[in-house]
């Protein structure tokens, strides 16, 4: 099995407990207030101890970095019991005057703390030693770097949670691009068959006389121009994401007047049976993009279609007048619950009602982006006797 401690990034470590603004002080206060002359946290594992940060004033010569055999010290003891150890002096301390680690470093006063995460796992020590004693082992010293130890470790998490969130959110930014990468590809390779399978069902309609295979070719028709809808959206969807925002051509053919009749010519006759009763009072030219405003409405508009109450009338108004331009589209139906209003222009979302199951959930998205783009926007109003989708944008 694989020593979890072979993946530990101890340049990293370095690095986060020097972002710690406090351990410099902690190590300076340390020094001053034991009289001791070299102050360290250092980084343990059983097979090494390495330098974090560092204060000497007695040159002992190890800087941030540098490394001990970890063999050598009593850190690994500290590492092994989870427990402090503290000397004052090392001659006339009865269990380490003859240890290795005093003689090996000609010490006389030691003191070290465990680092301790919340999660149980030890991270490394902080310590202090000098060749002169010092008084180290009593409850008001030990109480003082057990309370710095709980600081490091505390600062220290909170960097590790904070590296490993900002990973996260670099791999999910990598894994969007690459999702809306996919999407524009399908979306434009969808393209050229569904173009074929309408082609083909426009020259069956004129050859068919039989009224069930008219019907067939009917509905082919139908699914192609909702499968075209859905290409749309995804290709604008993607272009939004990936080119930062929709892009307006205001080299417009045709008025607002008659492209917004176009769009409910084309619903109308789609849906026969629903009732679409518009008041058009466009007085003033509107500079936009035309086939954009245009499919917005259209999203609006079979939106209403899709989801308002079958047997009441869609209203649909426009107007351009007082320097803005704005169009309504109202329809009877259940009220949209303010949880789902507030989730009703974000990419894929449907909300948690039937009245937004159908689709990619793009539409409105998408709608939203068309009217950022012309500096406007677009509110819902619902209640339990109608949903009113506006969009407005300033003339001038």
């Amino acid at each position: 099995m694989k020593d979890p401690q072979e993946d530990i990034d101890f340049q990293k470590d370095i690095l986060h407990i020097n972002q710690i603004p406090a351990v410099a002080k902690i190590l300076e206060v340390i020094c001053s207030t034991t009289g001791m002359g070299f102050a360290t946290v250092a980084r343990v594992t059983k097979d090494r101890w390495i330098a974090c940060a560092v204060e000497d004033r007695i040159n002992f010569g190890l800087g941030v970095g540098g490394e001990l055999n970890v063999q050598t010290t009593l850190c690994h003891q500290v590492m092994s019991f989870h427990e402090a150890i503290a000397i004052d002096h090392v001659a006339e301390d009865p269990k380490y005057f003859d240890h290795h680690t005093p003689k090996t470093y000609g010490l006389q006063s030691y003191i070290s703390i465990p680092i301790i995460l919340t999660n149980g796992n030890f991270f490394g020590t902080l310590c202090a030693i000098d060749p002169n004693p010092a008084l180290v082992n009593n409850e008001k010293t030990i109480n003082m770097f057990k309370l710095f130890a709980e600081l490091i470790a505390f600062h220290l998490e909170t960097l590790h949670n904070l590296s490993d969130t900002q990973e996260k959110l670099v791999e999910e930014q990598n894994n969007a691009e690459i999702r809306e990468q996919f999407i524009a590809i399908l979306g434009h390779d969808l393209r050229n068959p569904v173009g074929a399978i309408s082609t083909a069902s426009q020259l069956l309609n004129r050859i068919l006389t039989e009224e069930r295979n008219i019907k067939l070719v009917k509905i082919i028709q139908d699914s192609t121009i909702r499968v075209r809808g859905l290409i749309d959206n995804m290709l604008d969807f993607a272009s939004g994401r990936l080119g930062g925002g929709i892009g307006l051509d205001y080299d417009n053919s045709d008025t607002i007047f008659n492209t917004l009749q176009q769009v409910i010519s084309e619903l109308q006759t789609s849906n026969p049976t629903r009732e679409i009763q518009t008041d058009l009072d466009l007085k003033n030219e509107v500079k936009g993009d035309y086939k954009r405003i245009a499919q917005l409405f259209s999203n609006l508009l079979g939106n209403a279609i899709s989801h308002g109450d079958k047997n009441a009338p869609i209203i649909l108004k426009a107007k351009s007048d007082n320097d803005i331009f704005e169009v309504c589209v109202i329809n009877k139906g259940t009220k949209i619950p303010l949880e789902t209003q507030e989730q009703l222009f974000k990419p894929f979302s449907r909300g948690k009602v039937n009245q937004m199951e159908k689709g990619l959930g793009l539409g409105l998205y998408i709608a939203q982006e068309i009217a950022i783009a012309h500096k406007g926007k677009i509110k819902v109003n619902s209640s339990d006797d109608e949903t009113c989708f506006t969009f407005t944008f300033p003339l001038s």
